[in-house]
């Protein structure tokens, strides 16, 4: 693999501000795809499977990578020169800034060093901290306490519902390089329509916890040359843990060398008759993104070394899904979750199972305790910013 540069533009003046006490009706004027327009006439073309991206092929030279989001562009590849062209044909165009390499984009912040390039949120997160008024809070070693269960309740003593919306959104765009406490926001966002204080409490447990890890980010690191991509996938769940209605949660994540670059943790919507069950439909719930990302990669045109994997620490999950014959205790499962097995025996995915104490979307299930949420972040490369020096 060859080393990529990464490089920033911002378009000038795309937004006017200013204090509207009257209703204000709008529609896109003619011209707002001009951005687009500029990409076609340069040879681009949008990538079907990620919307915001756009790709150029330049031969043996390789591609150009460009990703658009409203008024901010990155752009990337390995030559400098073809970045420099690109950027040179933009501005003659349009008024815009060259930021240069990327170092903050959408409330994201990326430190590039010789280890490799590092993403974090610590400027968001302080933000978050200030607006809740959470700065000077003590800190929590977990997002959450081990064996929390939360569930709707019929108190009384209820808090303000559009506070607490306020609280769960703003955490919810930190899951963005956070996988830790990405468990833990989904469990209270589960109460946003009539929340208590209990979940409001737990709520800004999380925030305490991101007072005391606010240096935490995720190292990408840098690729040798010439080495070959592999991505490996990880699901996991917990069996009947909502106290409420007895569904279970999912988690995957998947990792490009030794970095994570998706994950979700998602309440499931059926209630499993056991664990060989939760285990299969939150590995059909990773196999549909395993498949996003191979789409992904090949139009990219970038090849992995093999078939993606899928790691389970359930033996008999494994083999509901290697095996075409209706077993008697799958006959139950929604037809939905079968492409995990459909998948499989295409030779597009292929199930691996792992021990317990290496899954990796172990801490997108559950609460975990401070040693074993510790091991987590360190195996799957989070990071103090401190780490870098």
């Amino acid at each position: 693999m060859r080393k990529w540069i990464v490089s920033q533009l911002d378009v000038k003046s795309a937004f006017l501000n200013g204090p509207l006490e009257e209703e204000v009706y709008t529609r896109q004027p003619p011209g707002y795809e001009k951005i687009s327009m500029e990409d076609k006439k340069q040879k681009f073309l949008k990538c079907t499977t990620e919307h915001g991206v756009y790709l150029k092929d330049c031969g043996v030279t390789g591609v150009v990578m460009l990703c658009l989001y409203v008024d901010d562009l990155l752009v990337t590849r390995d030559s400098k020169q073809e970045i420099y062209m690109f950027k040179k044909e933009m501005m003659d165009e349009f008024e815009m800034s060259d930021i240069g390499r990327i170092a903050y984009f959408l409330g994201m912040e990326f430190v590039t060093t010789k280890r490799g390039i590092f993403l974090h949120q610590k400027k968001y997160a302080t933000d978050i901290l200030k607006r809740f008024n959470m700065l000077d809070c003590n800190s929590a070693t977990t997002p959450c306490e081990p064996g929390i269960k939360l569930s709707t309740s019929e108190d009384t003593n209820l808090v303000d519902s559009t506070l607490y919306r306020q609280l769960i959104g703003s955490l919810r765009y930190l899951c963005n390089s956070r996988p830790d406490i990405t468990y833990g926001v989904g469990l209270v966002s589960r109460f946003m329509k009539k929340p208590c204080k209990d979940h409001l409490l737990a709520a800004k447990r999380i925030l305490r916890y991101v007072k005391g890890t606010l240096e935490y980010g995720i190292l990408f690191p840098a690729a040798k040359e010439n080495s070959e991509i592999e991505i490996v996938g990880y699901t996991d769940a917990d069996w009947s843990g909502d106290v409420g209605d007895r569904k279970s949660t999912s988690g995957y994540m998947f990792m490009l060398g030794n970095a994570p670059i998706s994950w979700c943790s998602k309440k499931q919507d059926v209630v499993a008759l056991s664990s060989c069950e939760v285990e299969y439909i939150s590995a059909a719930f990773g196999a549909s993104q395993a498949l996003w990302l191979g789409m992904l990669l090949e139009e990219l045109n970038i090849k992995c070394s093999n078939v993606m994997k899928l790691r389970i620490d359930n033996k008999s999950a494994i083999d509901l899904a290697k095996h075409p014959i209706a077993h008697g205790r799958s006959k139950h499962i929604e037809v939905k979750y079968h492409f995990l097995r459909d998948q499989v025996n295409k030779n597009k995915l292929a199930l691996e199972y792992c021990r317990s104490e290496e899954q990796c979307a172990d801490m997108l299930t559950k609460a975990l305790k401070p040693k074993r949420l510790e091991e987590m972040k360190n195996k799957i490369g989070m990071h103090k910013l401190t780490y870098l020096n």
